[in-house]
């Protein structure tokens, strides 16, 4: 699923990755939805979007090490500036959108995107 597709799913706003061209050329595959980054570095999927409601440095290090592609902010969480910057340093694509988390992920979930194959229920 295209990053924009998923922009538009969530009715996110672009925090950073400003062009829309930018947005249309990342391609999606999984989604890991959590606030506990020890899931995050378990969850392990290649060309994945986190979504999440903490956002620290901590959150763009753990996508940086796990090669995400995107973040994306749920209950409506704007970062601050530093956090914004680091991203945009990285070359990440972070979105933000007023979804709680669940609903952010159900939306995706219905409109096609998986959270991984390997995903096991606890």
């Amino acid at each position: 699923m295209l990053l924009s597709e998923i922009k538009d799913i969530v009715k996110a706003e672009v925090l950073t990755g400003e062009s829309e061209n930018d947005l249309r050329n990342i391609d999606i595959h999984n989604a890991c939805g959590s606030d506990m980054m020890s899931d995050v570095l378990a969850f392990v999927k290649d060309q994945a979007l986190l979504l999440t409601g903490l956002i620290n440095a901590q959150v763009i290090r753990t996508a940086e090490m796990m090669d995400i592609l995107a973040i994306c902010f749920v209950r409506g969480k704007t970062p601050p500036e530093s956090v914004i910057e680091l991203a945009k340093d990285l070359g990440m694509v972070v979105l933000r959108t007023e979804y709680p988390m669940y609903v952010a992920c159900g939306e995706l979930y219905v409109k096609g995107l998986e959270g991984g194959k390997n995903a096991k229920a606890l």
